[in-house]
C-alpha cells in the first residue's frame, strides 16, 4: 500500500504574492494512495449545491439547471458538467465540474444565479465544506463496502446511483460514476478520518 502527500506538509498555505489571489486548499491536498487493485485520490475542486424544494419548484428548479432533477431514490443525473444527486424527497447534491478555482473562490457560480429566479427553493452553496474522495479499480467495491453497510453491489447499485450512507462511523455522500469508480463526499473535518480508513481497507481488499 502507498499512500503519499506531494503538495508540502499537510494543512500548509503556500505563500502568495502580491495581488495573487490565495486559494483555499483542501485537507487531501497532494495525497494520493493505491494499493492492490484500488487507487485513491481527492476531488477536484468543484462547485457543489444542497438543493432544497418540492412540488412544482422542483421542475422549476431542473429547468433552471439545464436537466430533469431525479425524484427516485439512488438515482442522478447529469447534463454537461453538471449532475443532480437525489438524497432525499426535497434534497439534492449538485455538483458543477464546470467552474474555474478563481470562479469558485470569487462568484456564487452561474448555477446559483440561475436559481435566484425560481421562487420556493432553498440553495446553501457547499463547496468548501465538503471534500470529495476518488476510489478507483477492480477493487474500489470492495474497499467501499469494508465500512460501508449498504448493498453496493452492482445489481443493486448501478452506475450513476448515489447515497447519503456511513463509511464507519463518518456521514457520506456516495456515488457510483463507473462500473469500478466510486466518489465520496464528506464534511471536511471528517476527511482525514475517511481517507485514513480507505487507506487501510485497501491494503488488503476483501475481494
Amino acid at each position: 500500500m502507498v499512500d503519499t502527500q506531494t503538495n508540502g506538509p499537510k494543512g500548509a498555505t503556500p505563500a502568495h504574492g502580491a495581488g495573487e489571489m490565495p486559494r483555499r486548499l483542501s485537507p487531501l491536498d497532494g495525497r494520493q494512495a493505491s494499493g492492490p487493485g484500488v487507487r485513491l485520490g481527492p476531488v477536484a475542486l468543484r462547485r457543489r449545491l444542497t438543493l432544497r424544494a418540492r412540488g412544482d419548484a422542483i421542475a422549476a428548479a431542473g429547468t433552471a439547471l439545464g436537466l430533469e432533477l431525479p425524484t427516485r431514490p439512488k438515482t442522478s443525473a447529469r447534463q454537461g458538467g453538471v449532475s443532480a444527486l437525489w438524497l432525499g424527497p426535497d434534497e439534492w447534491l449538485i455538483v458543477d465540474e464546470g467552474e474555474t478555482a478563481e470562479s469558485l473562490a470569487t462568484s456564487d457560480g452561474p448555477l446559483a444565479e440561475a436559481l435566484v429566479a425560481v421562487s420556493g427553493i432553498a440553495v446553501v452553496d457547499i463547496s468548501h465544506r465538503n471534500v470529495g474522495i476518488v476510489v478507483d479499480g477492480p477493487a474500489a467495491e470492495a474497499v467501499v463496502a469494508a465500512g460501508c453497510p449498504q448493498d453496493i453491489r452492482p445489481v443493486s447499485f448501478l452506475v450513476g446511483a448515489c447515497s447519503r450512507t456511513v463509511l464507519s462511523k463518518a456521514e457520506i455522500v456516495l456515488w457510483r460514476t463507473g462500473e469500478q469508480r466510486f466518489e465520496i463526499e464528506c464534511w471536511r473535518s471528517f476527511a482525514d478520518y475517511v481517507w485514513t480508513f480507505l487507506v487501510e481497507a485497501s491494503r488488503a481488499p476483501a475481494v
